[in-house]
Formats: C-alpha cells, structure tokens, sequence
C-alpha cells in the first residue's frame, strides 16, 4: 500500500533540524526536570537525545529557569548533545525573555501559548514583545494553543457570533472553532510584528481522540505552516499510548503533521524516555520513517506453552536497541531491518521467510531446533542452551554482510 502524500507545508529550520516541508516527520519531547536544576536537566535531555528526541522543549516559568537554560545549552554542547533546546513560556515569557535575553539566544525555538500570554489589554503588547524578541534573535516560534487554557475574550466572541446564527453550532463545534482560530490568528499577529512566515510551526492541542482529527483536519485546510501533532494529557500506560496511536495515526495517514509528542504520564519513577520509542515506533509501523530493526514476534498459544520464545525476543529487541547507535554509525540502512522472532511451525517459517533475517523457535512437542531465514532462505539450524547468543551473533553478521559501511568522516 502507497504511503500517505504528505500536506504540503513551509519548512522552518530549528537549529539543526528541519520541521515542515520535504523533511522526515520529526520527534520530539519535553523534559519533567526543573530547569532551575541545571544538572538533572541536562542529565534528562541527553537521556531523551539519545533515545532519538530530535527536538527538547524545557519549561521556562521563572528567572531561575530562564538563567538556567544558557548554562544548560553549554554543558548539552560540550558534552556533544547538539539536540535543540525549545523554550515552553507561558503566563510571564514576555518579562523573562527581557531580563534573560541570553536564554533566547540559548533557544533554538519559542512555544508561546496565545491563551495565556496576557488578558485584556496587556494581551496584544506582551504578545508583540515576545514576537519582537523572537525575531530579534531570528528564532522560530510555535503557537501553541491548548483548549485548557484557550484565549477566553476569543471564546467569548464566537460564542456571541454563534448565538446569532439562524441555526447554531453545538456547543464544542464552537469550542473546536475557538481553538483552530486562536492559532491562525496568533501566526497573523505574529507575521504582522514581523515575524517571517518560514518561522512558525502551529499546534491545537486538546486531550480527546476524535477533537484532535477534526481540529487538525481543518486547520491544515486553512494554512500551510508545519503542524506539531500531540494529544495533550494522553495519560499513562496503555491509555496514553493507545489514544495518542489512535488520534495521530489517522491525521497522519491523512498526511497531516509534520513533528509529533506523545504527551506519556510517566509512572512514579518511570523512563521519561518511553514517549520516544512509542513515538519513533508510531511512525516505523506506519512506514512513515525508520528508526531502529524491527521485531516482529508472534504473541503466542496453546502450542507455545514455552516462554523462551518471548524471552529471546526481548533480549533481541533489547539486543538491537543497545546496538544500533553503533550499527547507525558504522553501517546505511540498519535502520530498516526486520527481525522475526516466532514461536511454533505454523507462521514460524513464513514469517521468518518474510523478515530480512528470522527465527523460527521449536512450540510443545516440536522438534528442539530452531531454523534460521535470512531473506527468504533457510541458512542455518540453531539447537540446545546457546539458540538466543548464537541467534545474536547471526544478526550481528547479517548486518556487517548486507548493509553498507559508512565512509569515514
């Protein structure tokens, strides 16, 4: 099946990454440190960075933060973390962006929430000045709305406008109106300041599966800046995971986003960078880019009864991860293998034949032996307490024969 033609948008450079446009849909995450504690940030971004973060927002809510982030971005390069650092201002970014002007230097982006930057009149100016020192900089923003915190004066004045229509909307048909036109309108103050239109990237967050698809679908209608797709407040575990594959599963294959977050609860004590891999892993199952060797394993049953199938393919699928920044370096293309792990006779075989390298594990009352495909054709037969470290050292040989050696830089 064709993939999706993506919704064609204006490209903004972002440091060294490249949002919108032809680039690859881009990854994203955000930090749950306090950025006044330099060393936990710091720890926390190169944590996300190498699980394959391409992008790092931090929470800048006070002076501290805001004096923070230079010193941050300092310790991120001469540690060799080159990710870009996005600044998340809300409430009093105008103020902190004035005192601190090397924290925006320091930035490779701003987020600016157009519902909370000021109400009444210190709306508009406070706006305008982060905009201006935005510009000043030549950094890109992101208007970034978030119907928690929409712009109240802008809610008011559709729902007037919607009282008198002959037929009135639904209440959140308005509600999902307000939100799309909060960030349209925020991009056009923003270019009316000054703001160049190839330096804006737009989201419309909201925390309900089927919100998201409407808002997202009309507003990539009615603009062409890059997208930023997220389910806010996903959730934690399976839910979080679920929601956000359901919502931004369909507005991609639709071809709409350009960068993504899956917005994960993590449990007390939990690895912040779980939102990572289900986000690299959305987009790999999808085919939409290739981050790491597949896995495909069987779930198993009644003639699976062993559980040493599903142990050697966590240790393979552990075994890949923990390899392939090496394998990135060294060799093209690793990135796009396939590895089966399968558990009995009946789609063993087949799947192993199917994958770029396979193996079929022996299910109750099969012969103790465990063939082994690569690409399409049976090589090797695996047998007694060795199967999964021999299995390995086939995988290990398959890439240096098949993927080509990068040249040296």
């Amino acid at each position: 099946m064709p993939l999706p033609v993506r919704r064609r948008s204006v490209p903004v450079i972002v440091g060294s990454v490249t949002v919108g446009g032809a680039a690859p849909i881009v990854v994203q995450s955000m930090t749950n440190t306090d950025t006044a504690d330099i060393a936990g940030t710091v720890a926390q971004v190169t944590s996300l960075a190498r699980a394959g973060s391409e992008l790092v927002r931090v929470t800048v809510n006070e002076k501290e933060a805001a004096a923070a982030v230079p010193r941050i971005r300092d310790a991120l390069d001469r540690a060799g973390i080159a990710v870009p650092l996005v600044g998340d201002f809300h409430f009093n970014g105008h103020k902190l962006l004035k005192d601190e002007p090397a924290c925006a230097e320091a930035l490779s982006k701003l987020r600016i929430n157009p519902g909370n930057v000021g109400r009444g009149s210190k709306r508009d100016p406070q706006f305008a000045e982060m905009i201006e020192i935005a510009c000043r900089f030549e950094k890109p923003v992101r208007i970034g709305v978030n119907w928690g915190s929409l712009d109240q004066d802008l809610l008011t004045r559709l729902m007037d406008e919607n009282s008198a229509r002959s037929q009135p909307w639904d209440v959140m048909d308005v509600v999902r109106e307000a939100t799309v036109v909060s960030a349209l309108e925020g991009a056009s103050r923003a270019e009316s300041i000054g703001m160049p239109h190839d330096r804006i990237i737009l989201s419309a967050k909201v925390s309900g599966v089927q919100d998201l698809v409407s808002i997202y679908t009309n507003l990539a209608q009615r603009c062409d800046y890059p997208l930023h797709l997220g389910l806010t407040e996903a959730g934690m575990g399976t839910k979080g995971v679920v929601a956000s594959a359901a919502a931004m599963g369909v507005l991609l294959q639709q071809g709409i986003g350009d960068t993504v977050r899956v917005s994960l609860t993590p449990e007390p004590g939990g690895d912040r960078t779980r939102e990572v891999l289900v986000a690299q892993e959305l987009l790999q199952t999808m085919g939409l880019r290739a981050f790491t060797p597949m896995v495909i394993a069987c779930p198993g049953c009644g003639r699976t009864t062993s559980t040493y199938f599903q142990e050697l393919a966590q240790r393979i699928q552990s075994h890949l991860r923990e390899r392939m920044p090496v394998w990135r370096q060294a060799h093209e293309g690793v990135e796009a293998m396939t590895v089966a792990v399968m558990g009995c006779v009946v789609n063993g075989p087949g799947e192993s034949k199917h994958a770029n390298i396979g193996i079929s594990l022996p299910g109750t009352g099969e012969r103790p032996v465990a063939p082994v495909y690569e690409d399409g054709e049976k090589t090797v037969t695996l047998k007694g307490e060795r199967i999964a470290e021999e299995f390995q050292d086939v995988v290990e040989a398959y890439v240096a024969r098949h993927f080509a050696r990068r040249e040296a830089p």
